[in-house]
This record gives C-alpha cells, sequence and structure tokens, in this order.
C-alpha cells in the first residue's frame, strides 16, 4: 500500500519556536509541572487535546466572511440548524459557545440529588457538570476496554449487562439519561459499535430511559465501524452517521473537535418540554437561542466543518496519523494503548513508569518528562485527573492511568510525528530516572486544570 497524504496542502503557516533542555526546566519548574501552565509559545509540539486547535478549511474562513451577526435570527444560525438537523435526524438544535457549555445546560435541566447519569465513560467536564447538579456520573466500559494492551475492535464499547444490572440496582427512576461518549475519550479514544449502540438503546427502551449520544468525534467513531463492522463495509460515512443518530434521543456537542472550529457546541434534542427548559437556561447563561453565546461567523465555520469531517479521505488520513505513530512506539516495545485510537494515542503510564506508585500520579510525572525532553505537551488522563479521596485522606486511583497525545486536526505532518515517537522512545529507554510527583495546590473540582505539584523527595522503587 502506497503512503497515505494528507489529503490537503498548506496555505498558511505559524511558526514554531524552540526551546533549549535548560530553558525547558525552567519552564516545567515555574509551571509546577503542569502543562496546562506553560505557554504556548514554550511548546514546540502541542498535543495537550485537539479540542478547538485545528486547522480551518479555506471554505470555513471564506465562510467567516459571510457571517450574519444579526443578535436575533441570524442566517448563519440557519445554516448552522439546518447542517446539524441533515447530518443527526435531531429536529432541535440549540447552540452554544462549547461543548460544556451544553453539558452544564443538560445536566442542569435533568441532573439532581440522587440521580445518576450512566455513560461508557465521561469526560472531566461531563463528569464535572453531573456531578455540580448533584447527580453522580457513572463509567460502564466494557471489560476489554479496562485493559491497554489487549487490543480489540471497540474497546469503547459500553457493557451492557452492567447497565442493565445498575438499572435493577438504583431503579429506572433515577437514571434520567444514559450518555455514550463516540469516540470513548477517556477510555483511550477507542470506537463504540453501532451493535453496542443498538443494544444499549434497547435497553433504555425497556426501562424508558432517554439515550443521548456524546458526539464530539462521531466522524472518526463512524469511520472505525466502517472498517470493523462487517455490515457497514461498503455503507459511505454519512449513513453510517445518520443511523448512529438515529438511535439517540438528543446530543451534545463540543464543534472543537469534529467539526474543525475553533470554538462553539450544541445540543441537538427531540423532545420539545426540553428543549424549551434548556432554551431558557441558555438566554440566561450564553445568549439569545439563535446563537447561544456564538457569533455568526462561528456559525458558519461549524457548518461547514461538519460536512468536511465526513470525507473519507481525510478520515482514512486522519485515522492511520494515530496508527503510525502507535505502530512505531509499538515497535520500540513503549506500553502503549491498543489498537490506536481515533484521535490521539494513549501510553500507558502505569507500565512505562512501573516503578512510580499511583500516589506520585505516573501520568503526570510521564507528561513531564515529555516536555522536559523534547518540548512535547501532553494530557495526564488518570488519577490526577479523575482520582478522588476517600473518608480517610487516600487518593481512590482511577480505572487507568493514560497520558494522551491528541492530535490537533489538519496541523502537524508526518515528520513531526516522527519526531513525537523519537522523544517518547528516548523517554522510555531512560525511564528509570524519572520521579514521581506529589500536589502541592488543587481546587475542589477539575483539579487537574490549575493544580500544582513538585517532584518527590526520593524514588520510591519495587522490590
Amino acid at each position: 500500500m502506497k503512503t497515505i497524504i494528507e489529503p490537503f496542502k498548506i496555505k498558511s503557516v505559524e511558526p514554531i519556536y524552540f526551546t533549549t533542555l535548560e530553558q525547558r526546566k525552567k519552564i516545567l519548574f515555574d509551571a509546577f509541572y503542569n502543562p496546562f501552565l506553560i505557554k504556548a509559545q514554550d511548546v514546540i509540539i502541542d498535543l495537550l487535546t485537539d479540542s478547538g486547535t485545528s486547522a480551518m478549511s479555506s471554505a470555513q474562513w471564506a465562510g467567516i466572511m459571510l457571517g450574519d451577526e444579526s443578535y436575533a435570527g441570524s442566517n448563519s444560525f440557519f445554516h448552522f440548524e439546518k447542517t446539524i438537523q441533515d447530518i443527526t435526524g435531531l429536529p432541535i438544535v440549540i447552540p452554544t459557545h462549547q461543548g460544556r457549555a451544553s453539558e452544564k445546560i443538560l445536566f442542569s435541566v435533568i441532573g439532581a440529588l440522587g440521580k445518576y447519569i450512566v455513560s461508557n465513560t465521561l469526560f472531566d467536564t461531563t463528569r464535572a457538570n453531573i456531578e455540580a447538579s448533584g447527580a453522580q456520573g457513572i463509567d460502564l466500559l466494557c471489560a476489554e476496554g479496562k485493559i491497554p494492551s489487549t487490543p480489540a475492535p471497540f474497546k469503547g464499547n459500553m457493557d451492557v449487562d452492567a447497565f442493565r444490572n445498575f438499572i435493577k440496582e438504583k431503579g429506572a427512576e433515577n437514571i434520567p439519561l444514559c450518555i455514550v461518549t463516540v469516540t470513548n475519550n477517556s477510555g483511550g479514544g477507542q470506537p463504540v459499535s453501532m451493535q453496542n449502540i443498538r443494544e444499549v438503546r434497547a435497553v433504555c427502551d425497556e426501562y424508558k430511559i432517554p439515550m443521548f449520544i456524546d458526539a464530539c468525534r462521531f466522524a472518526e467513531n463512524c469511520y472505525f465501524i466502517k472498517l470493523r463492522e462487517k455490515e457497514f463495509e461498503h455503507v459511505p460515512v454519512h449513513a453510517i452517521v445518520g443511523e448512529l443518530f438515529s438511535y439517540a434521543d438528543g446530543c451534545t456537542m463540543s464543534a472543537k473537535k469534529d467539526a474543525f472550529a475553533n470554538i462553539g457546541g450544541f445540543i441537538a434534542l427531540r423532545n420539545e418540554e426540553l428543549a424549551m427548559q434548556c432554551r431558557n437556561l441558555l438566554i440566561i447563561t450564553e445568549g439569545f437561542p439563535t446563537y447561544g453565546g456564538l457569533a455568526g461567523r462561528d456559525l458558519e465555520a461549524i457548518a461547514i466543518g461538519l460536512k468536511e469531517v465526513m470525507d473519507e479521505n481525510y478520515l482514512q488520513y486522519r485515522i492511520r496519523t494515530t496508527e503510525y505513530l502507535t505502530e512505531k512506539l509499538a515497535a520500540a516495545g513503549v506500553p502503549v494503548m491498543q489498537p490506536a485510537g481515533g484521535h490521539a494515542v494513549y501510553l500507558d503510564a502505569k507500565a512505562f513508569l512501573n516503578h512510580i506508585p499511583v500516589t506520585q500520579y505516573p501520568g503526570q510525572a510521564l507528561v513531564a518528562a515529555l516536555y522536559l525532553a523534547g518540548g512535547i505537551r501532553s494530557c495526564e488522563i488518570g488519577s490526577l485527573m479523575f482520582g478522588k479521596y476517600d473518608e480517610n485522606g487516600n487518593l481512590v486511583e482511577a480505572m487507568m492511568e493514560l497520558v494522551r497525545l491528541a492530535i490537533p486536526r489538519r496541523v502537524y505532518t508526518q515528520s513531526h510525528i516522527d519526531y513525537v515517537a523519537e522523544v517518547i522512545i528516548e523517554v522510555y529507554n531512560n525511564r528509570h530516572q524519572i520521579k514521581g510527583l506529589e500536589v502541592t495546590y488543587e481546587a475542589p473540582a477539575l483539579r487537574h486544570f490549575t493544580a500544582r505539584l513538585k517532584e518527590v523527595d526520593f524514588l520510591f522503587l519495587y522490590n
């Protein structure tokens, strides 16, 4: 097979500023070993997130110039609305300034103390907004999804038996929503199968529980379905997308992912009563229902991007990028999530740094080491992000200790990815020099964004 090339030409460039090892030591120390506190200009390759970091197309930039900035009834809103209706089949579209705003509105309406929101795996802001409403977020990931080194085609699936058992234990009346995240970000960017979506929908129908889709990466998930589910081998991606959403009562989306936009999001619904409650809260917190905190130009860019993302040449290149990096790392013996996810490559930090206990945050220690070695900014998805404390103040560790290398869409070339592989392999070969970390400051919610850490005074070694 020939090399799969980038299906685009570069029309505008942004400079990368290079730092030295000595400079990065000071930068990392001054940022308290937290990549969120490092200035962007001090990063060589930025894989912190794929959210809002994509390169927009010439068509999107042209659309920005056509943006209608009317406060109410903007033409750009109606373009945005129709595009989402055509793609999802969901009739009611509510714009928001980004995905977490959609989550805040939705869970403020349906969440409450004593309620449970069930998912395959919730991401950090989703869980935080659920908990802010008083409800609890429950992850019911399939068994194979919990083992990073074990390949399986759909490791993002929900455990349907566990879902049914949870309903019987807590009562359907206490579960106002089931939300399936596609692809499963916290679970390693792994896809969810259409068969699993159908099975989850059947359970929801049986117990009259609404089913929503967290649609941030819907196109990537649907391309995996095309590649890995025989039934869809010859089905166009847009048709797979249509079937996926046909099982949903609604969805939330951050348009900063699979719409190539730098800002924006939406809620799409079938239920008019729920939509009315969401719109009422939207007006208080975001803006009028035909702009929802967005400029008209952003509505145009999102509408165009949502169509572009379903191009199969783009999706083939996108999925191949993560496969390429995963294969290079695995060949060098680096513990990496198998198979490759859609938007990111996930390192198994617990296996990578097996001399560092979870209480010293091996994922965050690895994040710091990657920045120090090569100026690569990445993100811990482990016990710093998701860990909690028990009644005695002891850390309750997360399901997995991962480091996510999220690849922005249409931004980096193969040489950038080769550089990333070289740095990771170098760090792996010198891994026993890496020290654990301890938290010196943390916020009560979403602590990983602003936490301050320092190196521990000693290196914990297993016998």
